[in-house]
């Protein structure tokens, strides 16, 4: 049971006096403290002997009070402390002292171009660390997985093939249909003039087998699942379920992000070679169209043109591609901080930084292919 407290109060029992008294702690000052105090009038000093009790913030309160007075215009001396009150108080003096004297920040304007510039670099390169650092963990616990199978979670990668492979095979199709139509039909144009009508095969087979297909994917899975894996490791950081999941023992890493790593990296590729027949296809309907040339004689001329060495490079891609929009998504869902605007925030950036080095990395495959002679 606390002891009773003794309201803190000033009294002014003749005009050149004033008298301290009770416990001037937080606890024991009140309101009536600051009006006794501003109505106290003239005074030449300050009893404290009747101050039963004091603390830090009753003896900033008890300078804050005399001050006043003195800023005022009246003199103010206090006697009568017990000496380690008196001791507080003077700490507290000092402290406030020292605080007042110590310079004004600088304002802060707004910082020039080149500086903001600079902020951006470093921001950019610590992103760029903590994303190695992020790879480097996976890895790790991918390793630790397979050195223990038991510990391979098989169900969470059927979900994650299901979603984010057989959910996406119609807007793929639709897409790689589509792009095949177009290739062929503003080649169709060009092939045309020059009587070349049976190398439409080349430019369908070989822009959709190397290039178009497994690009064209990455696309859409980066901005179909990838923002999904961001949104929903970001949700679950906000509501904090992952330090859930770390008080619990359970690795988030194995959870979240191995199971859709291992499944993207045996969905994309079969997605890339039901985009490669489906651009094939649409590429076909157009040739005939524009062309005249035959389903048979696109097939043959097809075969000799497209070799299996640039049919597997287009599927070689595709684990690549799969790995970097699985990595940024997981990535930047966990750098979710704050509320529903930050999960927004980091899904778009998991989509813009997903495609931009899902590109990246297809103009270093082109630049590397391209000096083995492939």
């Amino acid at each position: 049971m606390r002891p009773p407290v003794t309201p803190a109060a000033i009294a002014q029992p003749t005009p050149g006096s004033l008298n301290l008294s009770g416990d001037w702690t937080a606890r024991g000052i009140g309101k009536q403290l600051e009006s006794t105090g501003a109505a106290a009038g003239p005074a030449a000093t300050a009893d404290g002997a009747g101050v039963t009790a004091m603390d830090s913030a009753g003896a900033w309160v008890m300078h804050k009070l005399l001050s006043r007075l003195r800023d005022a215009g009246t003199p103010v001396t206090l006697q009568g402390l017990r000496p380690e009150f008196a001791r507080l108080h003077e700490a507290v003096v000092q402290q406030v002292a020292a605080q007042a004297a110590l310079p004004a920040p600088p304002a802060v304007g707004r910082p020039s171009a080149l500086a903001r510039v600079g902020q951006r670099a470093a921001e950019a390169g610590e992103q760029a660390l903590a994303m190695l650092s992020f790879v480097g963990e996976t890895a790790l616990a991918l390793a630790a997985s397979l050195a223990h199978p038991a510990r391979i979670r098989w169900r969470p990668i059927l979900f994650n093939i299901r979603s984010a492979g057989f959910d996406a095979l119609p807007i793929v199709g639709l897409l790689s249909l589509m792009l095949g139509i177009v290739v062929a039909y503003q080649g169709a144009a060009q092939l045309r003039q020059y009587g070349a009508n049976i190398f439409v095969a080349d430019l369908v087979g070989l822009s959709m087998l190397r290039e178009f297909a497994p690009l064209i994917t990455a696309i859409i899975i980066a901005g179909r699942s990838g923002s999904a894996y961001a949104a929903q490791i970001g949700t679950m950081a906000v509501t904090e379920e992952i330090d859930a999941m770390r008080t619990l023992g359970i690795a988030p890493l194995e959870l979240l992000v191995l199971p859709k790593l291992v499944a993207l990296v045996i969905v994309l590729p079969l997605l890339t070679v039901f985009a490669d027949v489906l651009g094939v296809v649409g590429g076909m309907i157009m040739a005939r169209a524009q062309l005249g040339v035959g389903y048979g004689e696109f097939l043959d001329r097809f075969v000799k043109a497209v070799s299996t060495t640039s049919y597997l490079i287009g599927i070689g891609k595709a684990p690549v591609f799969a790995a970097i929009i699985v990595m940024v998504g997981c990535f930047q869902g966990f750098r979710t901080r704050g509320g529903a605007d930050s999960v927004g925030r980091q899904t778009t950036r998991s989509v813009v930084q997903s495609i931009f080095l899902v590109i990246l990395a297809d103009g270093l495959f082109s630049v590397v292919f391209s000096a083995l002679d492939l």
